[in-house]
């Protein structure tokens, strides 16, 4: 098997001066990418910024015989991010969309300051980032972006309302974009990660954050953003050396005869049917899930 190499491919990170950011910035510097290494510099709770957190690891990069620049801005000020990937490097390849903050409320004390702020950083940043990045990626007819989700947004979590809007609606984006960049060969995944850092030291006990090494999420993402890959809209759960890939499930569901009409107490005496998952089925995509119910629309 042949080594996973980015040379000549420019890699932008948001978010990269700490955690899992600052690995995959560090390991795809060593298998020879141009490295934009974002970072804003603030606490993870969105409070400040400062350069140090970037230059740190733009510096590791370097003496490692690598190349990579640093950016301070905000994600929300993506159009800059994607500046300094074409002023010093003169193209994008590939996007990390990890940079993320937490203000962890639960919802009837949460304030909309603190439910704006999730969004700016992980909905809005991560769009803007990624449509300053688009247009270059389809000229280019190559691109690789992955999205940041977890487990959040996927299950739900309590006190996290904010956040777990936030992290699907970074999924709810990335698969549309598979759709639409495919043609392009622009491959976009999503993966929702466990690992120490400074968002989950606030959530998880010391020791547990200490085990969860993000040197056990970077392989799948330096896997996904391989040239070679064909992977696209998928959705990964990784950490602590295991990854699986989900997929939405549906009961087979039952079907009223509409010529007849039917009620909420209609409704109540199948509920065993429609909420039982044995035989269940698996749409991949919109022409999949309407397919059951166009099938019942015929047969009224």
């Amino acid at each position: 098997m042949s080594d996973i190499r980015f040379d000549d491919r420019t890699v932008i990170i948001t978010g990269a001066g700490n955690g899992l950011g600052k690995t995959y910035a560090l390991e795809f510097g060593r298998r020879g990418a141009n490295v934009v290494v974002n970072d804003l510099g603030g606490s993870a709770f969105g409070d400040g910024s400062d350069k140090a957190a970037a230059d740190v690891v733009v510096d590791e990069i370097k003496a490692a015989g690598g190349n990579a620049v640093a950016n301070y801005d905000s994600v929300t000020d993506g159009d800059q991010i994607v500046a300094t990937a074409l002023d010093t490097f003169g193209k994008v390849d590939v996007v990390i969309n990890n940079a993320g903050i937490l203000r962890d409320k639960t919802f009837h004390k949460m304030e909309e300051s603190d439910w704006n702020l999730i969004y700016e950083v992980h909905v809005l940043g991560a769009f803007r980032v990624t449509h300053a990045a688009w247009p270059h990626m389809r000229d280019q007819n190559y691109g690789r972006i992955v999205f940041t989700t977890s487990a959040a947004g996927i299950y739900g979590n309590f006190g996290q309302t904010n956040y777990s809007m936030a992290k699907l609606g970074q999924l709810g984006m990335s698969q549309t974009l598979a759709l639409e960049g495919i043609s392009k060969n622009i491959l976009v995944n999503t993966i929702a990660p466990i690992a120490g850092s400074r968002l989950t030291e606030t959530v998880m006990p010391q020791d547990l954050v200490d085990a969860l090494q993000p040197e056990y999420v970077m392989p799948l993402v330096i896997k996904l953003c391989d040239e070679e890959s064909k992977e696209t809209g998928g959705l990964f759960e990784v950490g602590a050396g295991w990854i699986g890939k989900l997929r939405w499930e549906r009961s087979k569901g039952h079907g009223f005869n509409l010529s007849e009409g039917f009620s909420a107490e209609d409704v109540s005496e199948n509920w065993n049917s429609i909420t039982d998952f044995n035989d269940a089925d698996h749409p991949g995509n919109i022409a999949d899930s309407n397919r059951t119910l166009i099938r019942n629309l015929k047969n009224r």
